[in-house]
């Protein structure tokens, strides 16, 4: 599957600073200590409706953490998935009357869109679940040659009790683990299943349902088993972050670290787990299944999307906050400022703000504040000017290469 176009980015001068994240399953901030490449997978949208602003949130904030490595001079190894067949993805074509796998592509291509115009940096890898349904079939065969899987009516099913790790990514209790199971995709009182957190690796052919033939017989993936074949494919085991949505925390990435341990005996699957904070619009979360969304290619057709990504920029990746339009506005007034700004002869020396953007940024992406450096520095620049004749570049580029925003 194809991904997006790349932009360039501008090579900053002086002395980058490492990039610090907050790891989930260690419940800290800790400094990320990638090799010569940075490797990062991030799990993409299931296509059955167009992108919102949640998951340019989520998107927005590992391009950050991209754009840190870069400027220290890593290579960045961007991993990203679609899946392309899952259960709300065949439902909503039956609703409509399209076909699955149009919906799917339509959707995907809308994504496509709506990535590059917010210039987030593209996957090296973009891969659909239905091009690696044999590597991932492979995959399931050889946990169950490791005695952790069983079957059931055809389905093959991860058996918890063989997961020694299991809750050490979440931190959860399994009070806690049941609720989220049912409610993020899970099956917790399916009659024959071992222990309610069993998780479904193969779904066996249903009539009406795609299938695939696989050693396994025909069928298709279940959850979290796929992103666990395309990071290994991809990436290889022990990469630097698994990234999401902190709705991903649990079930998704508990299981997918437990899949990864039992096919390598390496833990953890990934040295960082991060996750973004959730979006939300009238009060609830922002989700395909409540309908209450704000989409991406809407706003950037009413609006600028550097004013868009500005909106995103304004939040702590981690912290949940909820859209209104007044958020809109006063991102366009800031992007006003910042041009008019760089639009000068001269502004005040900008070594300093270029210093302060990059220690907020490597304080686990304080995006906040680093923007108020840049209104500091805009400001003073408006108002009472500077000698410098190369600060309004540098500003400009500072702000492309760190923050994504073309001024």
């Amino acid at each position: 599957m194809r991904s997006w176009a790349a932009q360039n980015v501008p090579k900053l001068p002086g002395e980058s600073i490492p990039l610090s994240l907050y790891d989930t399953s260690a419940g800290q901030v800790r400094q990320t200590e990638p090799g010569p490449t940075a490797r990062i997978y991030v799990c993409g949208i299931t296509p059955y409706d167009a992108t919102h602003l949640g998951h340019a949130n989520t998107y927005h904030a590992f391009d950050l953490a991209g754009r840190m490595w870069r400027d220290a001079g890593h290579e960045v190894h961007y991993t990203q998935n679609a899946t392309d067949v899952d259960d709300p993805l065949l439902e909503r074509a039956a609703q409509t009357g399209i076909d699955w796998r149009e919906l799917a592509e339509r959707e995907i291509e809308l994504f496509r869109g709506d990535m590059e115009a917010l210039r987030i940096m593209p996957p090296r890898e973009y891969v659909g679940v239905t091009e690696v349904v044999g590597r991932v079939a492979d995959l399931i065969a050889k946990l169950s040659a490791k005695g952790v899987t069983y079957d059931l009516d055809g389905d093959v099913y991860f058996s918890v009790a063989d997961a020694p790790k299991f809750g050490q990514v979440s931190g959860y209790d399994e009070a806690e683990m049941l609720a989220l199971f049912a409610e993020r995709g899970g099956d917790p009182d399916r009659p024959g299943k071992r222990h309610p957190l069993d998780w479904l690796l193969w779904r066996a052919e249903r009539p009406g349902e795609p299938a695939w033939e696989s050693r396994l017989g025909r069928g298709r993936p279940g959850w979290h088993i796929e992103c666990t074949a395309i990071a290994m494919d991809a990436l290889g085991p022990g990469f630097d972050v698994a990234g999401g949505g902190s709705d991903l925390i649990f079930p998704h990435h508990e299981c997918g670290a437990s899949e990864g341990h039992a096919l390598t005996g390496e833990w953890p699957f990934a040295k960082f787990y991060a996750h973004a904070g959730m979006v939300a619009l009238d009060g609830e979360k922002m989700s395909k299944s409540k309908g209450n969304l704000v989409f991406v290619s809407k706003l950037r057709q009413a609006h600028d999307p550097m004013a868009v990504r500005l909106v995103l920029l304004a939040h702590h990746y981690r912290a949940d906050w909820e859209y209104v339009p007044e958020l809109m506005a006063e991102a366009e007034r800031r992007l006003a400022r910042w041009r008019s700004a760089v639009a000068l002869a001269s502004g005040p020396r900008a070594d300093e703000l270029l210093a302060t953007v990059r220690a907020r940024m490597a304080d686990d992406l304080d995006s906040p504040g680093a923007l108020a450096a840049v209104d500091a520095w805009a400001e003073e620049a408006l108002t009472t000017g500077g000698p410098d004749p190369d600060a309004p570049g540098l500003v400009r580029d500072l702000v492309d290469a760190l923050l994504g925003i073309a001024l």
